[in-house]
């Protein structure tokens, strides 16, 4: 009897067990066959699931987006004020330190590999970045897109600063401050 295979479960848990590989090789040295021997499977079976490794790797990225998203999401319901919100980050990144430094690497070393010309033609990165920005408007009850990308970038700012082994950043601490400050400036807006 042949095996019956759920080929949306198999995409995912292959797309997560790539995430060490690009995280141990960088986006740029690794290829198909690499990630086919790192996942034990053939380069076929591979490009059956992934185009290219691009696709693969865009995909990872949507996959574990929304897994953040998600688990954030579903914490912002529960919690009240500006403040407790950015508390609340500073937990999940501090909590989540080793894997959010990984994605930055692998982010930065994707985006060295890239004709930037091509990745802003690309509509998928400005749809990741509108998930994030609609977050941040969750999280601050405010449509402000300069506001959104100042919070986007902060955070990248403070786990870049993570991976230049900055000891006198802290997640808790920076978004604690963060928080007092977005609190006082949405407060001034609604006067």
């Amino acid at each position: 009897m042949p095996k019956i295979v759920d080929h949306k479960q198999y995409r995912k848990e292959l797309l997560a067990k790539s995430f060490n590989i690009f995280a141990e090789r960088g986006y740029g040295a690794v290829t198909m066959r690499h990630l086919s021997q790192g996942l034990g499977v053939s380069t076929g079976t591979l490009y059956h699931y992934f185009p290219s490794k691009r696709a693969l790797f865009e995909q990872l990225v949507e996959e574990e987006t929304t897994r953040d998203i998600l688990i954030v999401s579903a914490e912002f319901k529960e919690i009240e004020g500006i403040e407790n919100k950015l508390n609340f980050v500073g937990r999940y990144l501090t909590e989540n330190q080793d894997y959010q430094v990984k994605w930055m690497y692998i982010m930065v070393d994707f985006f060295q590999t890239q004709d930037a010309e091509e990745v802003r033609q690309n509509d998928f990165w400005e749809r990741l970045l509108q998930r994030f920005v609609l977050l941040v408007y969750d999280l601050l009850g405010v449509e402000d897109l300069i506001l959104a990308n100042f919070v986007i970038s902060f955070i990248d700012g403070i786990i870049i600063e993570k991976i230049l082994a900055n000891e006198m950043v802290d997640f808790n601490e920076q978004c604690q401050l963060l928080g007092k400050m977005l609190s006082l400036y949405v407060n001034n807006l609604k006067k």
